[in-house]
């Protein structure tokens, strides 16, 4: 998929993905090894955006398992198409002896199969990304189920047989965490622990990623994101809230995030009746606005002494 890191390096930086060295070397083995990626952390820390974001610099589509509690076979790999088989049939007039042998054959190929996910990802030509999503919702024995792909690079399907994978798929599988992953499909795969990012992190990610042209918002925004995470709520803000959060305060035209804003803001960040309670609190939007200036003026800080240091920098030559 990709021949250098290089290469990968510059094509994620063109899809606008802010990545540290060591997750990239690690993308970056798992293509060439052709080992799946597992990438566990909390829920909205950017762990199916790195799929997404890996078939955009390998210009390949996704194809995606969303995993939940009862996904079966059918779901995940596919079915026969039972009205397809009928009107096959109903256009055949001889159905007996040799011939229904061979028509019988006929009816049990990929021509009359309605493909799932996984099944796709093993037929294209060339490696697409196959995204198993929240793969801790599924039970032990769906998991097992996955090694034979993710061993032989295979399926097995009744009536049909073993298919063959035409080409090997960039595998991502995330996990929330809500059960432990089996230990043989952590064996297969090299593994990426994601956390939600730093507040220099989601400053860069939202100059790359909004309209916004304030360098002071985007590190009140990321201040914000940083001190919601910080404030045991039922459901802490993924990155991709905080991304609609800078485009709503644009549209506003909002310079500053301030105490009187909360109500307005209330309904774009707390997800939850008893998080939204909690910020209602009389001193709790008033708290929250204190590690706001906190960490979010740690990042001001920092870009004043890049500047200086590049000014001192120039000044030197």
């Amino acid at each position: 998929m990709f021949d250098s890191i290089e290469e990968l390096s510059d094509k994620l930086a063109s899809a606008q993905y802010v990545i540290d060295p060591v997750t990239l070397q690690v993308i970056f083995l798992a293509a060439k090894m052709e080992k799946p990626l597992l990438v566990e952390g909390p829920p909205g820390s950017g762990k199916t955006e790195l799929a997404k974001v890996v078939a955009f610099a390998a210009n390949t589509p996704v194809e995606r398992l969303q995993c939940y509690e009862g996904v079966n076979e059918e779901k995940a790999i596919g079915k026969f198409d039972e009205s397809l088989q009928r009107l096959f049939l109903e256009t055949q007039t001889v159905t007996t002896g040799d011939s229904w042998t061979a028509l019988r054959r006929d009816l049990h190929t990929l021509d009359f199969f309605h493909e799932g996910p996984l099944l796709r990802a093993l037929l294209y030509e060339s490696p697409c990304v196959l995204l198993i999503d929240e793969i801790d919702k599924v039970n032990e024995q769906f998991e097992a189920e996955l090694l034979e792909i993710l061993s032989e690079w295979q399926i097995t399907i009744p009536k049909i047989g073993t298919i063959q994978a035409r080409s090997k798929p960039f595998v991502v599988l995330t996990s929330n965490e809500v059960r432990r992953i089996g230990d043989p499909l952590r064996r297969r795969s090299f593994y990426l622990r994601f956390e939600h990012p730093t507040v220099e992190r989601e400053t860069r990610i939202l100059e790359l990623r909004t309209a916004e042209s304030h360098p002071e918002i985007r590190a009140q925004i990321a201040g914000f994101g940083r001190a919601l995470r910080g404030y045991s709520l039922e459901k802490p803000p993924s990155i991709a809230e905080m991304l609609d959060l800078a485009e709503a305060l644009r549209i506003l035209g909002v310079r500053e995030i301030t105490t009187e804003l909360r109500d307005v803001l209330l309904p774009l960040i707390a997800k939850t009746e008893p998080d939204r309670k909690r910020l209602l609190l009389r001193d709790g939007f008033q708290s929250l606005m204190q590690d706001v200036k906190h960490y979010s003026q740690g990042v001001e800080d920092t870009r004043t002494q890049s500047e200086e240091q590049l000014c001192a920098a120039r000044a030197r030559y």
